[in-house]
Order: C-alpha cells, then structure tokens, then sequence
C-alpha cells in the first residue's frame, strides 16, 4: 500500500564476487549484478550467524488489515503469520501493493485511516520477559507510545518526508530521546549527537542543528537510522532502507545496519523489493503477494530451492551477470489485481504458470509445510 515502485529499487549489491563472501557465496549464481563490496568476512559476515534462535522477539498470527472505503473494503493484510528473533534478521519481500509497509505499520499501530486492525495477534516480548498483545493497545494510548522506540524502531521509506521540515534533525532526535529516557535538554542532546556520530555522519555538532532538507540523501538516510536508534530499540524494522539511493550509499547504509545489529544483538526486520539485499542480510524469508504470505523458510532454502511459483518468478527475473547481452529479462505475466477485484481462489492463480484449473480459482491454499523449516501457500504441495 505504501511501496515504492520497483524502479527505484537499486540493483542487488555485489560483495566478493556478484553476492559475496561467508555463507553467502554459494548465492552467487543467479542475482548477480556489479556494486560496490560489502564487507561480510570478520565479526560481522554470516559464517557467524548464529542458529541458536531460542524464543521469538515478535511473534505476528493471522494479522489482518483492513482499508474501508465508499468503493469497497481492501484487504492489504490477509492472515500474515511469522516471528522475529533477537539477533535475527528477517526479510520481508514481494511486489508492490502486496501488503508489506502496512504490515509493519500495523505492527506499530500506526496504520492510517481509514485502515484498522481487523484480527490477529502481534504478540511482543519486552525486555523483562513479559509478553504483550499489541493488537490490544490503544493506538494512542500510553503503552504502545512507550513501546514505539523505546522496544520497535521504525526506519521509513522516504526519510524527506517522514523528518519534519520546520525542526531540524537534532530537536526531533531530542525529543525521541527525552520521551523515552528520564533526562534532561542537555543530555538528550549529547545522545543525539553520539546518535549521529554512531551511524557515520561527519560533524555531528553541526548535523545536528541542521533541517532534513540541508542534508544529502545518504545523511538524510542515516539521519534517520540515528532517530530510530536514539532509543536503542530492540527490533528495528527498515521499510525500504535503501531506496532511490545510489549503489556506493545502499552498500554503506547496509553495512552500517549489519555493523549496528552485531554490536547491540538487534532484530531487523527488512522489507525490501530487492532481493539481493534480502540474500546479503536476511536469516529467513517471508514472501508476500496481495497480503497473504505465500511461502517462508530460510534464506538459503528460499533462494536455492523456491518452492511456490511466485518465489520462482521473483527469482527467475532477476538479471545475471551471466546472462547473454541483448536478451529480455523473463517477466511475470500480468499484474497485480486490483484491490477491489481479488480472483477467487488463489490470488496468484492469474498469473501463474503452474495454474490448475477447477482447483486453484476454487479455493486458496492453506500454508503447509514443504519441509524442514519450509512453508508454502500452494496446490502442488496440499
């Protein structure tokens, strides 16, 4: 609902080779395209990425959102089911309009009008142990208030418009800042400043006093990140972190997330059109279309063996550095349906290749396990 097109999501990133180094490389194959490297070797790559997951942080069941219009009811969020783990990150992918940011507003309470929870549960653990239901909290009210930055931190998808024009950046990182912790003016502001400093921008003294619009797009960028980190959250989740920036800008602000997370054993939870960044960064998968998940499981799993048709065409075009010069990428047919029009039955069932007539426009598939760690919503596995 709130996706940027996939046009301005930038090419996957290269690192040591077309996907890069730990237990990355062997992605390499199919989702190669130049950029500059990402350092993934040392504390920070992914041979030590650990599997020892114990309780989920979040744990999101059968959400649904739901839109309210004159024209019709648009549901942007259909059964979403996953969990996020400390230290994990989990990547939140598919097209756009299939329920991605609204997901992650929901979670927040921050879904606008007039878009409401409709059911499901968004079950977060705190940092005392004690679980709360955040689908049961006012959106207002005073406890999901302490729970946004102070627990979950939000990275938005266009930092120009997501910073207030008329404060500058340091007066919306102080008030974070004073909301959460019990200090003073002065205080706050030598937490931004370091906040600032910590995600690499220069001169934090001067930034600080600095409007959004004075700022390059990477600093806005990172300017953002030091916003949502002020408070030092527990599970950050970044909607489209590095769109319509340059490669050179999405591998640093990548790399400073991944640097960030190891340092303060953080969850991430990444929504992204691109999928290479989701084979640089993310522990699992979760693949969305038109507000259902229609496959999950790890990361490896998911780019080595896709199992729904969906994954596999999502896959499949992505350019190559392999490819032959002068050949048209594979396309998925169609297009998204429009929300007013969802197909009966499956709803990728219009466009996809495996479609088994008198059974996939009947019914939707439930999500079934395809193997160790695995799900996906599809016939051919029912």
């Amino acid at each position: 609902m709130h996706d940027s097109a996939h046009s301005r999501a930038g090419p996957p990133l290269a690192t040591d080779g077309p996907l890069g180094g730990g237990e990355r490389s062997e992605l390499r194959g199919d989702l190669g395209r130049a950029g500059p490297p990402l350092a993934t070797d040392g504390p920070l790559g992914g041979g030590e990425r650990s599997e020892l997951r114990g309780d989920p942080l979040l744990s999101v069941r059968n959400l649904r959102t739901s839109f309210f219009q004159d024209e019709g009811t648009t549901k942007a969020v259909d059964g979403v089911s996953f969990d996020v783990f400390p230290g994990k990150t989990l990547g939140l992918v598919g097209e756009s309009g299939c329920g991605k940011s609204v997901t992650a507003h929901s979670i927040l309470r921050i879904v606008d009008r007039p878009g409401r929870i409709v059911g499901g549960e968004i079950v977060l653990t705190r940092a005392d142990g004690s679980q709360v239901d955040l689908v049961k909290l006012k959106p207002s009210g005073r406890e999901i208030r302490s729970i946004r930055g102070d627990d979950i931190a939000l990275i938005f998808q266009e930092p120009m418009t997501a910073f207030s024009p008329v404060h500058t950046v340091g007066a919306q990182i102080v008030e974070a800042v004073m909301l959460h912790n019990a200090v003073g003016p002065k205080e706050a502001r030598a937490r931004g400043i370091e906040a600032l400093r910590s995600v690499g921008i220069p001169r934090p003294e001067r930034r600080i006093d600095e409007y959004a619009f004075e700022l390059s797009g990477g600093l806005r960028q990172r300017a953002m990140i030091a916003v949502a980190l002020s408070c030092d959250p527990r599970l950050l989740i970044a909607d489209e972190p590095t769109t319509a920036l340059d490669v050179t800008t999405q591998a640093q602000i990548l790399d400073l997330l991944r640097k960030i997370q190891h340092e303060r054993q953080m969850a991430i939870l990444l929504i992204t059109h691109n999928l290479g960044v989701v084979a640089e960064m993310a522990d699992d998968v979760v693949v969305m279309y038109l507000g259902r998940v229609v496959e999950q499981g790890k990361v490896d799993d998911i780019f080595h063996d896709p199992k729904h048709p969906y994954t596999k065409a999502l896959l499949h075009s992505i350019p190559s550095i392999e490819s032959p010069p002068r050949v048209k990428l594979p396309t998925i047919a169609g297009s998204i349906p429009h929300p007013f029009n969802r197909p009966a039955g499956c709803p990728f069932h219009p466009r996809c290749a495996a479609f088994i007539p008198g059974r996939c426009d009947m019914a939707a598939p439930p999500l079934v396990a395809v193997g160790e760690g695995r799900k996906a919503s599809c016939f051919l596995y029912a």
